[in-house]
C-alpha cells in the first residue's frame, strides 16, 4: 500500500539587508507547530544576511537559500521562489517578511483557512485599522492605496497590498508567472486580482502589523507609481480578456 502523502507548506521570505532580523524571523516560522519549511531568496545583501542564513541551515533541515546578484525587486524574488515551491511540490506557499512587521504567530490561522479558501491573506484593513508606529502619512498612504485599488480592479480585499498570505498550490499552477508583470507592491495586488480573476476563492483575516523594529525600509516613490499604474493596466487587461 503506498503511503498517504504529507502535506508540506512553504514560507518564502525575500531579503536585503536583514541581518538584524533574519534569524528571529526563522525562528518565529519554526515555532509555529505546522509542517512548515523556509526559502529565503536575498538579493545580495551586502550586510551578509545570506551568510546568516546559511550558517543556519546546518541547524535547520527545513531551511533553504536562492542567493541572487544583486537587488532585483520585490516581486522577482517572489516569482523566483514560488516557482522553486513549485519544482518541489510544495503544497501551500506562503509569503512573510523578514522584518517582523508580520508576526509568525497568524500563520496557523492562514493555514487552517485554507479549508474553504484558494488564497487566503493578513489584512490589516479588513477590521479597522490595525497598523502600530506607522507615522499617520504612511498609513493614510497605504490605506488610500487599498481603497483606490479596490474601486479600480473591483477586487473586494481591503488590504491587497498585504505582503503577509498563502496560496494553494494549484492557484501558483494556474497562474502564468512570467506574465506577472510587477516587481514592487503592486505585485501583491497583481497576484491577488489574478487569483480571484480565476475564481479562486479569496479570504482576509485579520492581524496586527507592527513597523520593522530595525533597518531600513524598502518604500520608494517608484514603487508607489508602479502600483498606481498597474491597477489599471490591470482593470483594462481584464476587460480585454487577456489576463
Amino acid at each position: 500500500m503506498t503511503a498517504e502523502k504529507r502535506e508540506r507548506g512553504l514560507v518564502i521570505i525575500p531579503t536585503y539587508d536583514e541581518l538584524d532580523n533574519i534569524q528571529r524571523a526563522v525562528r518565529g516560522v519554526f515555532d509555529q507547530a505546522l509542517p512548515l519549511d523556509i526559502l529565503v531568496v536575498d538579493d545580495g545583501s551586502p550586510d551578509g544576511t545570506a551568510d546568516l542564513v546559511e550558517s543556519l541551515m546546518d541547524e535547520e533541515d527545513g531551511l533553504h537559500l536562492i542567493r541572487r546578484s544583486g537587488k532585483m525587486g520585490l516581486g522577482s524574488a517572489y516569482r523566483d521562489g514560488m516557482r522553486w515551491a513549485l519544482e518541489r511540490d510544495y503544497d501551500y506557499i506562503f509569503e512573510m517578511d523578514a522584518d517582523l512587521s508580520h508576526d509568525p504567530k497568524y500563520l496557523p490561522e492562514l493555514f487552517w483557512r485554507l479549508k474553504d479558501y484558494d488564497v487566503v491573506l493578513g489584512s490589516r484593513y479588513v477590521q479597522g485599522v490595525n497598523v502600530v508606529n506607522w507615522p499617520l502619512g504612511r498609513l493614510l498612504l497605504s490605506w488610500f492605496a487599498n481603497l483606490y485599488s479596490r474601486v479600480i480592479t473591483g477586487l473586494h480585499v481591503y488590504d491587497s497590498t498585504s505582503g503577509f498570505k498563502v496560496f494553494k498550490r494549484s492557484v501558483l499552477e494556474s497562474i502564468d508567472l512570467d506574465c506577472v508583470r510587477s516587481d514592487g507592491y503592486a505585485f501583491q495586488i497583481e497576484m491577488v486580482f489574478r487569483a480571484w480573476k480565476l475564481g479562486f476563492k479569496v479570504k482576509e483575516i485579520s492581524i496586527t502589523f507592527v513597523e520593522r523594529r530595525s533597518g531600513i525600509s524598502k518604500m520608494s516613490k517608484g514603487v508607489i507609481w508602479e502600483a498606481v499604474w498597474m491597477v489599471w493596466y490591470l482593470r483594462v487587461m481584464s476587460m480585454l480578456g487577456r489576463l
